[in-house]
């Protein structure tokens, strides 16, 4: 059974939560997709991990380069992972992946200010919840802390 995290986005935005996340991913020896919407974001995304931070970087590649399988972090608008990779974030309301039950673990972060987002992480939640996957909601409180709603 794979765990799918939802992480409601509220406080903070996506580029200041995902590189700490990504962070603690690795740390736990895990390689990670992470899965955005466009050829654009995914060049962001790749330009936010090299900049995020003055006292470090988080090592990663996107899919447009040679040596994707070897990322530790790959950023991708695709539904493959030739890394590897036990965990995938999915950004910007990528759809739970078909292979999903092989992750140990999916992130899917969303927009807590869209309503648009909030719908799509509504249905994603009961899309998971049937596909007999463990859920849990994360959404951050006033200090920008992570608390456990369900």
């Amino acid at each position: 059974m794979t765990d799918v995290l939802f992480y409601h986005l509220q406080n903070q935005p996506l580029e200041r939560v995902l590189p700490a996340l990504l962070e603690k991913s690795l740390e736990r020896g895990w390689k990670v997709v992470v899965e955005a919407s466009s050829p654009e974001r995914v060049e962001a995304l790749d330009s936010l991990l090299w900049t995020y931070s003055d006292e470090s970087f988080l090592a990663h590649g996107t899919d447009r380069e040679a040596d994707a399988a070897l990322q530790p972090i790959l950023i991708t608008t695709r539904r493959d992972r030739p890394n590897g990779a036990s965990i995938r974030f999915l950004v910007d309301g990528a759809a739970l992946p078909e292979d999903g039950a092989s992750y140990e673990r999916l992130v899917l972060m969303f927009d807590g200010n869209d309503p648009d987002a909030v719908d799509h992480a509504r249905q994603q939640w009961r899309e998971a919840k049937a596909g007999g996957h463990a859920c849990t909601y994360w959404q951050q409180n006033a200090a920008g802390r992570w608390e456990k709603k369900a």
